[in-house]
């Protein structure tokens, strides 16, 4: 009977406290030890540890080096489940726990508790609640961002700023501006070029419109009554 292939995963272990930090003490070798132990029963095979020594439970997950390290790794291997003993030596704060996860989940990863393997994956009432709130803070962050974003357009307007929009010829190409505004001079005899003349003359120089053909008679008179 052929043996299953092991699935790789990473464990991640960490410890609030820098007094439980150090060879004389035992959080790190409890923790390896527990992911250890989960991972030979359920045929998951160690490709690499990470550690986050003395970080608190309530960091976010995605400001601790360690776990920065691991997701750096993640990212160029295929290396998709992650480890750790419970959930809250994930992260001891709940809110935390649950944006890490929904962090990991968008990236394909899995997070496995070896003492409670199906804490994310079961929908419990806090774990709805926590989702709904997140979700409400996330449209009032949204919200607040675009009336802070119209408040400033509205300032701009108020003094005059051009705000939003396409860019004028005379702020994306002041030199094609420049020599339209050259060529509607009074000839010496032939008088003034039309538009269409202007066009023409342009396009000799090399300058065309966004489509590569020469401007049409109306964007050279917007562009005559920029240049002023």
């Amino acid at each position: 009977m052929a043996r299953l292939e092991k699935v790789k995963a990473v464990a991640y272990l960490r410890t609030s406290s820098a007094t439980n930090v150090g060879a004389d003490k035992d959080s790190d070798k409890r923790q390896r030890a527990t992911i250890a132990s989960f991972a030979k029963a359920h045929g998951y095979t160690i490709a690499a540890e990470f550690y986050d020594a003395a970080v608190s439970g309530a960091d976010p997950v995605d400001q601790r080096p360690g776990f920065k390290d691991m997701l750096a790794l993640i990212a160029g291997n295929d290396v998709r489940v992650i480890l750790v003993e419970s959930p809250d030596r994930f992260a001891r704060d709940i809110t935390v726990q649950e944006v890490g996860h929904r962090m990991l989940k968008a990236l394909g990863v899995c997070l496995i508790p070896t003492t409670a393997p199906d804490h994310f994956t079961t929908d419990t009432p806090t774990s709805k609640m926590i989702r709904q709130v997140l979700g409400v803070v996330a449209e009032f962050e949204k919200a607040n961002l675009v009336a802070k974003l119209k408040a400033a357009r509205d300032r701009k307007i108020a003094a005059g700023e051009k705000c939003g929009g396409r860019k004028s010829h005379s702020e994306a190409r002041p030199e094609v501006v420049e020599a339209a505004k050259q060529l509607r001079r009074k000839r010496p005899k032939a008088g003034v070029r039309s538009l269409r003349e202007i066009s023409r003359e342009l396009a000799k120089r090399g300058h065309f419109n966004h489509r590569g053909k020469p401007f049409a008679p109306m964007s050279v008179r917007n562009m005559l009554a920029q240049a002023g």
